[in-house]
């Protein structure tokens, strides 16, 4: 065994932080998904701990950071007990972020200033894809 059994008590924390992130508590109209990550919880639990893979956007305790920094516009849900090890979770771009709740697609983008936070703390944002189709651009 590494690191001397599973301790950490049961409160999903380790030594050097979290070891998986908080289950939704509730699966009804007020889950978020966070903009960078797409961690899904809700926004009491995001208000209480913040984003357990995005530290550095100071969610915890900050209203408008929660709001910034998340949205309740998602599509789908997805469970990961393994990031590393899924092929679904490598194919999502969630394979490096701890076990968690994540949605399958967020439409909206961080906003500029928390792209800058990202930034300055060497981490990548990945912008969510899309379609910018127009009418004229469809052919029949």
């Amino acid at each position: 065994m590494r690191g001397g059994g599973g301790g950490g008590g049961g409160d999903g924390m380790m030594d050097d932080g979290p070891k998986y992130a908080q289950i939704p508590t509730s699966f009804g109209h007020e889950l978020r998904a966070c903009l960078r990550c797409r961690l899904v919880k809700t926004y009491d639990q995001f208000m209480e701990q913040g984003c357990e893979n995005c530290p550095f956007l100071d969610m915890e305790r900050d209203h408008d950071n929660v709001v910034n920094c998340t949205t309740p516009n998602f599509t789908g849900i997805i469970s990961v007990m393994d990031p590393g090890r899924s092929w679904a979770a490598r194919w999502l771009r969630i394979g490096k972020f701890i076990p968690g709740c994540y949605t399958l697609a967020v439409a909206e983008e961080l906003p500029e200033e928390y792209q800058s936070v990202c930034q300055d703390n060497n981490v990548q944002y990945f912008p969510p894809k899309r379609l910018n189709r127009r009418a004229t651009d469809i052919r029949m």
